[in-house]
């Protein structure tokens, strides 16, 4: 079984994702955890590439790093687990580049979801949930965290003051993006929840509240397998 957990930063996706591990090792599945861009030594050198990087990237480069990072993560771990039934809980997949580098940042979504066929190499999820929050949320989730970045604050169309940051490399160059850019990409994540295998949830619910809810979409589809 294979299933991932998308939304836009600060949805929820690492808590959640945590929890139906958790919960579903307790039930005695076998459970692999990971994430995307990484997972695998070349996918993780890739990610600080991605997110680290001090350089502009076009969105093809972007499409292109992301996909280049999960081809080896299809490959080396995804893959193998799946024919070992294993159950792979992934947060981020397909859907995150189609969100952020198709309806984020403009790139064709035909091309890129070519491109993202390629490194898959046939491999799907059999469940994707999509939390959904709004920028508000993600601002303050954010800039919540300790030891974060002013200047995502800056970027942002709300002046109110926020509290002074101490490490600059604690916000990645994604999270840094202008609220439109996030609308944008949440905008995408909609769209592509209409899908039959996606499952669209209230990231702002308590998080106890939203891991029933996903462990029951996951039930419903165990017991119908």
């Amino acid at each position: 079984m294979f299933i991932v957990v998308e939304g836009i930063e600060g949805s929820g996706k690492s808590t959640l994702s945590e929890g139906l591990a958790q919960a579903l090792s307790t039930e005695g599945h076998d459970v692999v955890r990971t994430r995307e861009p990484g997972g695998t030594p070349i996918s993780d050198a890739i990610r600080q590439l991605f997110l680290r990087s001090a350089f502009e990237m076009s969105p093809l480069t972007e499409g292109l790093l992301v996909n280049a990072a999960r081809a080896q993560h299809v490959s080396a771990l995804i893959r193998p687990s799946l024919v070992s039934k294993l159950t792979v809980i992934c947060d981020r997949f397909t859907d995150s580049t189609m969100a952020y580098q198709g309806y984020g940042r403009g790139f064709d979504l035909d091309r890129l979801r070519e491109i993202c066929a390629i490194a898959t190499d046939g491999v799907e999820p059999d469940l994707t949930f999509v939390l959904d929050v709004p920028f508000e949320v993600l601002r303050d989730r954010i800039i919540g965290r300790p030891d974060e970045l002013t200047l995502f604050a800056v970027k942002t169309s709300d002046a109110r003051p926020t509290k002074r940051l101490k490490d600059a490399a604690t916000i990645d160059r994604i999270e840094k993006e202008d609220e439109a850019f996030h609308n944008r990409v949440r905008r995408g994540f909609l769209e592509l929840a209409k899908s039959p295998k996606h499952h669209l949830l209230d990231g702002t619910m308590p998080r106890e509240q939203l891991l029933k809810m996903a462990l029951a979409k996951v039930h419903a589809l165990v017991g119908a397998a």
